[in-house]
């Protein structure tokens, strides 16, 4: 069955690893028949939540317009979301973690985002795959309390260089969790 999967990137570099690791994902999604839409969030403008709770006062997600409100409606859409990025200081980049915020707006805005399907693909430079946790344990939390289910994860260790995920199975991997949607 097709799906509507929106995936949702938090690198600023457009030939990095985790760009290669979505790529991987998208390109096996796509083959699957599934329609895939992808917000590449260190390229836009998006602040972080203001907690004002003013949200869809205005018809849109957030009061505070910006390029979040372009993302939110494909959320409401998608049947499943999947979030990319690579860890930075052992957390979720700032380039989407924004973005992971203002999904607050669909929870006080009332709107039915239950059931939805949630993974996420990361990458880091360390070894330790403890590192990743940063990254995994936010987005498994965030998927429970909207009660998504969490499909996949693929999480790979070990890259920093463009071009080091190639030295390992990540993209492979990938392409694998579109079989999990």
């Amino acid at each position: 069955m097709s799906k509507k999967i929106v995936v949702i990137t938090g690198s600023p570099r457009r030939n990095g690893n985790s760009f290669a690791l979505t790529e991987a994902f998208i390109r096996a999604a796509e083959a699957k028949g599934h329609t895939v839409t992808r917000f590449d969030a260190a390229f836009l403008k998006i602040g972080g939540c203001h907690a004002c709770e003013t949200c869809y006062s205005t018809g849109k997600a957030c009061t505070f317009d910006d390029d979040f409100n372009a993302i939110a409606p494909a959320v409401l859409e998608a049947d499943a979301v999947v979030f990319t990025m690579p860890v930075y200081w052992y957390s979720i980049p700032a380039q989407i973690k924004g973005v992971i915020d203002r999904l607050y707006s669909l929870v006080v805005g009332g709107k039915d985002i239950a059931g939805k399907e949630c993974a996420v693909i990361a990458c880091c430079e360390e070894e330790d795959m403890t590192v990743l946790d940063g990254v995994r344990v936010p987005i498994e939390r965030s998927a429970a309390l909207m009660k998504w289910k969490m499909v996949g994860e693929v999480l790979v260790p070990g890259v920093l260089n463009v071009g080091d995920i190639d030295k390992t199975d990540g993209c492979a991997r990938a392409a694998a969790l579109a079989e999990a949607i």
